[in-house]
């Protein structure tokens, strides 16, 4: 059941258009990480966190599914005082105090703060209403992450944030972001993008035979030391229990233990 879950995964990682695989090997990333409240499942989160991933910048994810009862509320405050309507995403920045809703106005946020020339370039500008290509990416995962689990209602939140390392195109890391949104569970994500044509391809059958060696300078060698070495997707980190995995099979059993 798994490796179907992963087949169906992949066909909306196909859908994507490789949008949310590749990033800049030199991020901008800011001193205190962006707050994104978010369902993994919505089409229109789904543009914003391509955009993370292609500024590979690492960020909070506050998972605000249907029929959430831990972050929505929250959500629904803040968007409240702004005025505003309720609906996801939500995107709160620490380091300037913003709040924003809509995905294009985030969107056009992101690159004019983050991103090398604070202009949006010209795939991302004025996107259209509908994104049809996200509904199918989530269609194609028979809309999981969008709903919480109900069954999970009384469970307690985890002290401390559970560190993901991800990138929005991986179809192995969906599936646990998925569950993560499911068991309204908050966590880092931290982006390891893909930097080059070297990096792509799974991490037992790279483009590029041979040991593989990440880009020198690049995001990817700063954060291996923190993925045991290792550099695969998704790995876990849960403070709270001193857990430390990959294998997005092994995660998803772990978290349903844990959390569910």
């Amino acid at each position: 059941m798994h490796q179907i879950k992963v087949l169906q995964s992949v066909v909306g990682t196909l859908l994507e258009g490789g949008r949310g695989v590749m990033g800049t090997a030199t991020p901008l990333q800011p001193e205190k990480e962006i707050q994104l409240y978010d369902m993994e499942g919505c089409p229109f989160c789904r543009r914003v966190r391509e955009v993370l991933t292609m500024l590979n910048l690492d960020f909070e994810v506050y998972p605000c599914p249907k029929n959430g009862t831990r972050f929505r509320p929250v959500a629904e405050k803040i968007i409240k005082s702004m005025g505003g309507s309720v609906s996801f995403p939500l995107m709160v920045d620490q380091n300037t105090g913003v709040k924003l809703q809509e995905s294009q106005v985030i969107i056009d946020y992101l690159f004019k703060h983050y991103g090398k020339t604070g202009q949006t370039p010209t795939k991302w500008k004025n996107l259209s209403k509908q994104p049809i290509a996200g509904m199918l990416v989530s269609g194609a995962r028979l809309m999981h992450g969008l709903n919480a689990d109900a069954t999970n209602i009384n469970k307690s939140v985890p002290k401390q944030l559970i560190q993901l390392w991800s990138f929005e195109g991986s179809p192995y890391t969906r599936l646990v972001r998925e569950r993560l949104c499911e068991l309204e569970l908050p966590y880092v994500l931290h982006n390891v993008a893909k930097e080059r044509w070297q990096d792509m391809g799974p991490a037992i059958l790279r483009a590029k035979p041979g040991p593989y060696v990440p880009l020198a300078g690049g995001k990817r060698e700063k954060e291996l030391s923190n993925m045991q070495g290792r550099l695969q997707v998704p790995f876990l980190v849960d403070h709270n229990t001193g857990v430390q995995m990959f294998e997005s099979k092994d995660i998803i059993q772990y978290l349903n233990r844990t959390y569910g």
